[in-house]
């Protein structure tokens, strides 16, 4: 049986936060270099679709190839984006991560050296550097990896029955 101490999250901060961090940067990008081309809602949903493959293949590797065909007036758009770029865009969202687990932290009255194990939550947590600042955080503890983390609200709900 599991104790719950405490809980939290950040409802306004999750995956397409980051992918909205690299849209705007690659369409500032494309705007620079097209001045006079205009971009459709439709290519901006095709951005953003793009813009999350991105998020995902960075995951696993340390860059990523975007590419919209006939993105804005016929022109496509192709970028390479580095996992350092997708990092810096989203550093301080990143950084708000760790806001959440030291209020969490606070309102169970316990010290990062008391906590056994660090279980995942949400596809983000994939994001190695979230992975990375979580594992600094807690002093170089081994994050939990056998629960998807897609599936561990759902672990721990049955868990808990």
């Amino acid at each position: 049986i599991f104790e719950v101490k405490a809980t939290g999250g950040n409802t306004r901060l999750g995956g397409e936060d980051f992918d909205a961090a690299a849209v705007g940067f690659l369409l500032q990008g494309f705007k620079k270099a097209n001045k006079d081309a205009v971009v459709t809602e439709r290519s901006m949903r095709r951005l953003y679709s793009a813009a999350e493959r991105a998020k995902r293949q960075l995951s696993a590797a340390t860059q990523a190839d975007l590419e919209v065909e006939a993105f804005a007036d016929g022109i496509d758009l192709k970028v390479v984006l580095t996992r350092a770029k997708f990092e810096s865009l989203n550093a301080a969202a990143f950084e708000s991560c760790l806001d959440t687990v030291k209020e969490v932290l606070k309102d169970a009255k316990l010290k990062k050296s008391e906590v056994h194990e660090v279980v995942l939550v949400g596809g983000s947590t994939r994001i190695p550097k979230i992975r990375q600042l979580l594992s600094d955080f807690f002093d170089g503890k081994t994050l939990c990896s056998s629960i998807n983390p897609d599936e561990a609200v759902d672990f721990g709900a049955a868990v808990q029955g």
